[in-house]
């Protein structure tokens, strides 16, 4: 059982973590502006169920593999590097095509939320981030670590929903506004495609620390 003062200290943390601008918070901001709110939010819960992914390996100790091995670190960012380039390429190509302002345009829910899971999972500095991240909160004299790792990561992923829903909601109006016009659907969709192109060069660029 993690004391409220470790719990609070935690959360306060994470909530200051997800506000930084990363790929996940800027893939929200992106899908939502394009989508709606209600895709934007569905993203989110597709992100947070890779965080989930991801905690899970810090406790049974699989992310130390990414941090030991290069070639599964490269292996890993390359693939997140190459789905989304597959993005971009989709963006790029509905700005090329005729829009109307009555044309939704949109992806199932299904589509989304996988797509939010895969960009969290193929990142593997998240895997490290918490593998570095969450040991500094969890003390073996309170009992398993697993179960202490478990609990904080279930604190940032409530913190994560917190920041990413509240961009989901903003971006989303923002969006719905912006999508009256043909143009400025064109214009986001070639900026999501360049915020595509230039997370995955970050991505596959990124050096184990």
């Amino acid at each position: 059982m993690l004391p409220i003062e470790t719990a609070s200290a935690f959360l306060l943390a994470s909530v200051v973590l997800a506000l930084v601008p990363g790929p996940d918070n800027i893939f929200v901001l992106t899908q939502s502006a394009l989508q709606g709110r209600g895709a934007g939010l569905t993203v989110v819960l597709g992100l947070c169920t890779g965080l989930i992914v991801h905690t899970t390996a810090v406790a049974l100790g699989v992310a130390v593999i990414f941090q030991a091995s290069a070639t599964a670190f490269t292996a890993l960012k390359l693939l997140g590097g190459g789905y989304l380039l597959y993005l971009a390429w989709q963006a790029f190509r509905t700005a090329s095509t005729t829009i109307t302002p009555s044309r939704s345009g949109g992806l199932g829910l299904k589509t989304l939320y996988l797509r939010g899971i895969i960009m969290n999972v193929t990142n593997p500095k998240v895997s490290i981030f918490f593998l570095a991240f969450l040991p500094q909160f969890a003390d073996p004299g309170r009992g398993s670590l697993s179960s202490q790792i478990m609990a904080l990561g279930g604190l940032f992923i409530i913190a994560t929903l917190l920041v990413f829903g509240s961009i989901a909601l903003l971006a989303g109006w923002l969006g719905g506004w912006l999508n009256r016009s043909a143009g400025a659907q064109r214009v986001m969709n070639w900026i999501a495609g360049a915020v595509f192109v230039g997370l995955a060069l970050k991505l596959v660029t990124t050096e184990r620390e």
